[in-house]
């Protein structure tokens, strides 16, 4: 029996028993049917789910079934403190871990910004997410809770922050600090659960994962879900050998070598699943190597999701086989063979779940639409009020088809009550309507809107701003060795900190900001990573979410390609797809603007200002500037990118006497240089470059005011820009960015929703890089990027108008 050989060695810790009682075969029988139990729930709530989006009472759908007995044999091994980390078929899990219920994921698959939980209905179904900060900002106690990270739904996209979320759980446990950090962490012992499909590993950020895990040895357990296809296309088109756990054997752990332990598991077999999880999981727990499960030979009943159907690209007989096959058809048909229960009542608990599931769908359903079917009431008795027969007639015709919808939308009201005052522009209850669509617009609206950024006491707008102290017994340095001496105070100060990138421990990174500080401070606070770009910002985002504040460099600003998506996608809409009750506040320091070579010059500001809403872009002129952004954004919660001028690391600076105290305010600029005929808007090294102009012009007879902006996001909260532009009624926007990037961005914001075209007297200009890459050495410098003599003569043009 499965009972003697197996189970009575087995501790749930989702339901801690005695050892005594698993030695029980009534507990093991009642812990069995338990597990069966949330399987049926989980099929049933996929069934209904898809029914949901077929009838149009949703918009979409991707569910989980076919995974269900693998979900429920994993979260048996999933303890208070670990952390989830996985993809949008993971619904059986959660329900197994109790951090999602029937009720809530309804509620999600409806988009209900009242009730859904995890993301405020702004993300799609099963993208499940549990609180890691509360209201003010603070950092839960994630050492004592089942923690899952927000799903997106890229794919493969999980890995990257789950190499983080593991690589955490090694900094807690080499920490000097572990006392101040044990609401966080438990001495380190945390595993990282991710998830992925077969045909995800597909993804370079697969690779890069798996790799930088082997190298790092972390605790990640990674369970790759293989039904054979990925949507249509089958295993042996996406994976060499069309196995992935083959194709990973060159990586495998042997004595005396880091890499990966792997194990290959069938997904409907529930006694294997639990004996191969239980070994696994407890071998990265104990041994810190990352494991790998390649779980085979799993069905997709429904197919991919609601997008389309399976029987168009499966054959007949692997349709059959799925049938045959499928993992809750084997469990049923393996309790029945070890009497673990009868015919009887299996049936009597499918009809129980059934009936449990319907209930729950039909509770979401209700808490979500019948608030709308009330709006929808009033808003009828509003445009019938006192029209005439005739306007009647009209009134009805127009809201027939809301009032008879069985499922309204927010937005059929507004489009049909709009649609009757635009036909009825003298209805004598014109300002009754007016007001009731203004106080629903305004009800309603933040929900989809807010938590782009904090908005509580870790706002980054919401830090004091300490003015720097500079007076004659301030050093004068080089730019590097004020971040330098900056960094060794911060690292001797600030134990939540690490750095790490490449060449940044053992050399100090190749401008010497952190020179020494490897040797001083610890290879484990201040490290080298290899050149993987991609899974540097993932660790820096896992780290973050469990509360450690990482500085993650990207050596060029060129190379932020690379890592782009995992900002994008995940570390830029966390705080937003989480409805707030997540933050990763990571700092991606990177260096660019002016250098002399095609991939060491680049400055794609517009590229990034516009993927990457959602995290603060800082572009400081200096180094000292760079510092007080750094202490500024430290003290909140948000993302951010700090873009440090390549050219200003040998600039002579004077250090602040307050080094780790004096901030930078982000979104308000700094005036340079004032002056009355003409404003000039940039930032970063291109300051330098107007600054050169701006002499010779002034000895010209033309005295150019001079704005850093530095920040482009959040830009210009307080509208000082317009402020100067009243005073000049001139103004040019430049950078180094292509033409239509950054420049056009501030053009925007000034022009357009400053007002700045009321105070114009000649047009606005933009003078930006050419189209192309910045072409090689100083003279490729001087004719791709806004040079003095440009600058010159577009003002004088300007002047002249």
């Amino acid at each position: 029996m499965l009972f003697d050989t197996y189970f009575c060695n087995m501790q749930s810790t989702l339901e801690a028993v005695s050892d005594q009682d698993m030695l029980s075969f009534d507990a093991f029988r009642t812990s069995v049917l338990a597990d069966y139990r949330l399987a049926l729930t989980s099929r049933e709530v996929s069934l209904l789910g898809r029914r949901e989006v077929l009838t149009g009472k949703a918009k979409f759908g991707i569910f989980g079934d076919g995974k269900e007995i693998a979900q429920v044999a994993l979260a048996k091994f999933f303890q208070k403190g670990d952390f989830r980390s996985g993809y949008y078929r993971d619904q059986t899990f959660m329900f197994a871990v109790g951090t999602a219920n029937v009720e809530s994921y309804f509620s999600q698959l409806y988009a209900d910004v009242h009730n859904d939980p995890y993301s405020g209905g702004k993300n799609m179904n099963s993208h499940f997410a549990t609180p890691f900060v509360n209201e003010k900002g603070e950092w839960n106690e994630l050492a004592n809770s089942y923690n899952v990270s927000a799903d997106i739904a890229p794919t493969a996209g999980q890995m990257m922050r789950a190499l983080g979320l593991a690589f955490a759980s090694n900094c807690f446990k080499s920490s000097k600090h572990k006392a101040q950090f044990s609401h966080l962490s438990n001495d380190g012992n945390e595993v990282c659960f991710c998830t992925i499909g077969d045909a995800s590993t597909s993804e370079g950020h697969f690779w890069e994962v798996v790799n930088a895990a082997g190298v790092l040895q972390v605790p990640l357990a990674i369970f790759v879900y293989d039904d054979g296809y990925g949507i249509s296309v089958p295993t042996k088109l996406q994976t060499t050998k069309g196995s992935i756990s083959e194709a990973l054997n060159g990586m495998q752990k042997e004595p005396n070598t880091n890499g990966i332990k792997i194990f290959t598991v069938k997904g409907w077999d529930y006694a294997a699943l639990c004996g191969t999880f239980e070994e696994g999981i407890e071998y990265t727990r104990v041994n810190r190597v990352p494991v790998l499960f390649h779980v085979q030979e799993l069905t997709q009943p429904q197919g991919h999701s609601t997008s389309g159907s399976h029987e168009r690209y499966k054959s007949s007989e692997r349709l059959e086989w799925e049938r045959a096959w499928d993992c809750n058809r084997k469990m049923r048909e393996w309790l029945l063979l070890n009497e673990l229960t009868t015919e009887e009542a299996l049936q009597q608990l499918e009809t129980e779940v059934k009936k449990e599931v319907r209930q729950a769908k039909q509770n979401a359903w209700e808490k979500y639409i019948t608030p709308i079917k009330d709006k929808v009431q009033e808003g009828v008795a509003l445009v019938q009020q006192g029209v005439s027969d005739a306007d009647l007639v009209t009134v009805d015709a127009i809201m027939q088809e809301l009032v008879t919808s069985k499922e309204p939308l927010k937005r059929d009201i507004f489009r049909s009550i709009h649609l009757v005052i635009e036909k009825i522009p003298t209805h004598p209850n014109l300002n009754s309507i007016q007001h009731f669509l203004d106080n629903y617009l305004k009800q309603e609206t933040p929900f989809y809107s807010k938590h782009l950024y904090n908005e509580g006491p870790k706002s980054t707008l919401n830090v004091p701003v300490v003015e720097a102290e500079i007076n004659s017994e301030s050093a004068t340095l080089n730019g590097y060795e004020i971040l330098n001496k900056y960094f060794d105070v911060l690292f001797e100060t600030n134990p939540a900190v690490y750095a790490f990138g490449e060449d940044l421990g053992n050399i100090g990174d190749v401008n010497q900001g952190f020179a020494g500080l490897q040797a001083k401070h610890g290879i484990d606070r201040i490290f080298d990573t290899g050149i993987r770009e991609q899974s540097i910002m993932g660790q820096a985002h896992g780290m973050a979410l469990r509360g450690l504040r990482p500085i993650a460099e990207i050596q060029y600003l060129d190379y932020l390609l690379y890592g782009l998506q995992t900002l994008s996608d995940d570390v830029a809409t966390l705080h937003y797809r989480t409805n707030g009750i997540q933050s990763s506040p990571v700092i991606i320091r990177t260096r660019g603007h002016r250098l002399e070579g095609m991939f060491h010059s680049g400055s794609p500001m517009g590229m990034i200002i516009n993927s990457l809403r959602g995290m603060h872009v800082c572009v400081p002129r200096n180094m000292v500037q760079a510092v007080g952004m750094y202490n500024t954004l430290l003290q909140g919660n948000d993302p951010a990118i700090l873009v440090e001028c390549l050219n200003g690391y040998r600039l002579k600076e004077r250090m602040p006497n307050n080094v780790t105290e004096f901030t930078v305010p982000l979104g308000k600029p700094e005036i340079i240089k004032e002056g009355n005929d003409i404003t000039i808007v940039s930032y970063g090294s291109t300051l330098r470059i107007i600054e050169d102009a701006a002499i010779r012009l002034s000895e010209m007879g033309i005295d150019c005011e001079v704005i850093d902006i530095q920040t482009l996001l959040p830009f210009d909260i307080n509208h000082q820009i317009v402020v100067s532009l009243k005073k000049t009624n001139r103004i040019l926007f430049v950078d180094e960015d292509v033409p239509g990037g950054a420049t056009a961005y501030m053009y925007q914001h000034v022009i357009e929703e400053q007002g700045g075209y009321k105070w114009l007297d000649v047009a606005a200009r933009t003078l930006s890089a050419k189209a192309h890459r910045p072409a090689y050495a100083s003279d490729g410098d001087y004719f791709s990027k806004p040079n003095t003599e440009e600058i010159i003569k577009v003002v004088k043009e300007m002047m002249a108008e």
